[in-house]
């Protein structure tokens, strides 16, 4: 097992190339890629999918025994409220970012002997297949903990990258800790939820969940620069997403990288839809007699080897 995803390191990183250096500049939050939850409130019509997860963490911890309906109904309330009363918070029945955090913790495993620090160069492998997160340790497999990862309509970012940014607390959706990572085109990082059920799971808008007490065992071990290599399929599952202007995600760089081959493309492999590439996609479409149009779909795949 260790010597297999050693290989699988070394594989990905001769293939994509090693991470580019860690970016500067001022960081901004995109509320498209962020894992933000809602605050909720009694009897207010709330996302169902966030009320599901209060009441199945409820359950689970033995304050529920309703039914997971996603609605915030009179029994989901006393639930909460007494839930807030026994961890000293307002009993108020609003699930705002203090309640999910403290829930979160209720749920998650807990951790009863920390694992040594890596003490040589450190690495991360995320496999997007088996949903697992391997610290690797001078090229050795040191610790490897669930996690969640991109959707299928909102993959994580397959690649190499490095950690760009550290935070405790970032945000309401982010658990504890918050690790961004280097990708041109979004804002994706490894980071905490308030949602531990995900873990193990399909469920992110392409940033890496873990629970909050593993993310901040993670979070002592790794610096600002540290390499981390997504692996997965890149194009993501069939039927191959249509790429447009102004797309951005992993399958752009695997069409700018073969059509930069192939003597089309000449700008940045960045992941980003850009003007230089939609020159590139129609000539090349014209060069090969397909239909005019200045999208990337089935058939120009097929033709590009993809």
């Amino acid at each position: 097992m260790r010597y297999t995803l050693l290989v699988l390191a070394l594989v990905f990183a001769s293939v994509f190339g090693m991470p580019g250096k860690a970016l500067a500049g001022p960081y901004f939050v995109c509320p498209v890629d962020c894992d933000s939850i809602s605050a909720l409130y009694p009897y207010a019509k709330g996302p169902a999918e966030d009320i599901m997860a209060l009441q199945q963490e409820l359950k689970q911890i033995g304050l529920y025994a309703g039914a997971i309906n996603g609605i915030y109904d009179a029994r989901t309330l006393a639930a909460v409220c007494k839930f807030q009363t026994m961890n000293h918070l307002e009993p108020n029945g609003i699930v705002d970012a203090n309640t999910w955090g403290v829930l979160a913790r209720s749920v998650e495993p807990v951790i009863k002997k920390r694992t040594p620090p890596p003490k040589g160069e450190v690495a991360i492998v995320i496999d997007t297949r088996t949903r697992k997160l391997i610290v690797m340790d001078d090229g050795m497999p040191h610790r490897v903990f669930p996690c969640a990862v991109g959707k299928p309509e909102t993959p994580s970012p397959v690649g190499n990258w490095k950690i760009k940014r550290k935070a405790a607390h970032w945000g309401s959706g982010f658990g504890s800790r918050w690790m961004g990572l280097s990708v041109p085109w979004g804002i994706y990082g490894i980071h905490g939820t308030n949602k531990p059920g995900s873990i193990g799971t399909y469920a992110s808008h392409g940033c890496i969940r873990m629970f909050n007490s593993h993310v901040e065992e993670l979070y002592r071990w790794v610096k600002v620069g540290t390499p981390v290599y997504i692996i997965g399929n890149p194009l993501g599952p069939y039927p191959r997403p249509v790429l447009v202007l102004n797309s951005r995600e992993p399958a752009v760089v695997e069409v700018q990288r073969v059509l930069a081959k192939k003597g089309y493309y000449n700008g940045p492999v960045d992941g980003i839809f850009g003007s230089a590439m939609l020159k590139a996609v129609i000539q090349f479409r014209k060069d090969n007699k397909l239909p005019y149009d200045n999208r990337v779909d089935g058939k120009m795949y097929e033709l590009l080897g993809l």
